[in-house]
């Protein structure tokens, strides 16, 4: 591993630590379901970060569960953060057209 891989690993975990540990900090305070949602959306980003430096270290297991050739722990830490963010902003969408 180089050192631009190196800094870039660094940045996206202490970035995602930093987004991770204040939306853990928000989570008591909100109890709106859209910011509920995009709070899981930003844990399922740090854990699917996390999850891709133990890929690069080799540590992680993707071969684990695999459902025609698609490896399923990756697929589904997108597939549900994509997921809570799409629900979130449809339900503020929704708020703002009703007010309307």
């Amino acid at each position: 591993m180089d050192t631009g891989q190196t800094i870039f690993i660094s940045g996206q975990l202490i970035l995602g630590a930093a987004a991770a540990f204040l939306a853990i900090l928000l989570w008591p305070k909100i109890r709106d379901a859209a910011w509920m949602l995009i709070i899981f959306g930003t844990i399922f980003i740090y854990i699917e970060t996390v999850y891709s430096v133990l890929k690069i270290f080799g540590i992680s297991a993707d071969e684990l569960v695999v459902i025609s050739s698609v490896p399923m722990i990756p697929f589904v830490l997108t597939t549900v953060r994509t997921l809570f963010f799409i629900i979130a902003f449809a339900i503020m969408i929704f708020r703002q057209s009703r007010l309307k």
